[in-house]
């Protein structure tokens, strides 16, 4: 669906519509068969930055330093509401590697709906048991956190989304193994997608390559799907073979070299980017790179990424004293707070090693507002991994909101026309909010 790709620094106008774009100095990317014409620009978005936003300042400044890479989609609406995307990349390299850590959840889940739509028995609710065949591996028969203590498919899915669960992210890893998920996103045009272990469980990258044996029960606790152990023979490798900071902590003890990052997860800004729009607008992909979910399966989804933690009845999640800005970074993220209702960020964030990763596509119900943003940030001053001193809270973290508020005031300035109608996401939220 890739219309052509057009040179530095340039502004995009649709021949149909009379929608006006913004720019970045980076190379356009039209996905768009609209999208044709061009013309200069005399303005850059994101070059320069006002003083209100120091932090953004400073990260901008210094690109290398903190590995900075973002893409921001613009959504132009044609007079029929159909939506087209113009995506400006800012440093997006998709040989400069960054640590996804729970981004590839998002992608996972994706490929465990679609594994569920092409079972005859099993169900979002079905009772799911994992068991263990090594001694590595992880028994896993109830879950606190759900009804009943009975663990899901949909209570997994459910955890992942609003509050990036690794256990459930592990539980559709070991479902699915190595072999299905790098196979099917690369089929899906996910060309750098890479995801070869389970996340915060020390196992090496042969026991990686060994899933648990599982089994699925109905209502009745009658057995109706079981998968025993199984295993992958091929070696997803990070082709990169990266090697990040200076120093590293295993095992308790302080390695003096880079960290070799080659048997670690991967999912470039521009893939990571992708998994998003073709699950918000599948309808601009062909059906070979589609997720192939049905409409409820996909509207469940969009709700689990669309409510606030405090709107989900269950698990109560305002219980346990989870803010409703806790996982999600570009415009909201810092101290806890309320968000405004009218503003909802369906996103998937990522944060280990001292990479912070937001990706995710915001709506204002008020405004009529929606764009894309992807953007990841390196914040390890001492160069060392593994010893928990990042700076988040510092630099990470507000990196994330301005950046989100420095787009969300140029975009509410210059509006696209005409304006798109978000209802659907209303009705969703009237859905799904009790």
């Amino acid at each position: 669906m890739l219309a052509r790709i057009f040179a530095l620094s340039t502004l995009l106008a649709c021949s149909a519509c009379t929608a006006q774009s913004f720019v970045l100095p980076v190379q356009i990317e039209c996905r768009s068969e609209l999208a044709t014409i061009c013309a200069k620009a005399d303005s850059h978005l994101l070059k320069k930055i006002p003083d209100q936003f120091p932090i953004l300042q400073q990260v901008l400044a210094n690109p290398d330093r903190y590995k900075v890479q973002i893409q921001v989609s613009q959504i132009v609406r044609d007079p029929q509401q159909h939506p087209h995307l113009i995506s400006y990349r800012l440093f997006v390299d998709d040989e400069r590697y960054y640590y996804p850590a729970s981004t590839v959840k998002l992608p996972v889940a994706l490929l465990a709906l679609e594994w569920l739509q092409q079972q005859n028995q099993v169900s979002l609710d079905s009772t799911f048991h994992t068991y263990a065949s090594r001694d590595s591996q992880q028994m896993v028969t109830e879950d606190v956190m759900a009804i009943g203590h009975r663990p899901t498919l949909a209570h997994y899915i459910w955890q992942v989304m609003m509050v990036s669960d690794n256990p459930g992210f592990n539980r559709m890893y070991e479902l699915l193994g190595q072999d299905h998920i790098n196979q099917q996103l690369r089929s899906k045009g996910l060309w750098t997608a890479t995801i070869n272990h389970r996340l915060s469980l020390p196992m090496s990258a042969e026991e990686n390559r060994h899933y648990n044996p599982l089994a699925f029960f109905n209502a009745e606790h009658e057995v109706i799907l079981q998968l025993p152990a199984r295993s992958s023979q091929t070696d997803y490798l990070n082709s990169l073979q990266p090697k990040l900071g200076s120093a590293f902590y295993q095992n308790g003890e302080l390695i003096k070299e880079p960290m070799d990052f080659s048997d670690k997860n991967r999912l470039s800004i521009q893939d990571l980017s992708g998994v998003l729009e073709r699950l918000i607008f599948p309808e601009l992909f062909s059906q070979e790179q589609q997720f192939d979910l049905d409409a409820e399966m996909r509207d469940w989804l969009l709700a689990a990424m669309l409510l606030y933690p405090s709107e989900s009845k269950q698990p109560d999640y305002a219980a346990h004293g989870i803010a409703d800005n806790r996982y999600k970074y570009i415009k909201f993220g810092g101290q806890p707070t309320e968000l405004p209702r009218h503003q909802r960020w369906l996103n998937k964030i990522g944060s280990a090693y001292g990479f912070l990763t937001d990706a995710g596509y915001f709506i204002d119900l008020e405004q009529q507002l929606e764009f894309f943003v992807t953007a990841t940030i390196y914040v390890n001053a001492n160069e060392t991994l593994n010893d928990d001193t990042y700076e988040y809270q510092e630099l990470g973290l507000p990196f994330h909101r301005e950046l989100g508020e420095y787009l969300y005031k140029q975009l509410s300035a210059n509006p696209s026309q005409p304006k798109p109608d978000l209802s659907r996401w209303q009705l969703l939220l009237d859905q799904f909010v009790q």
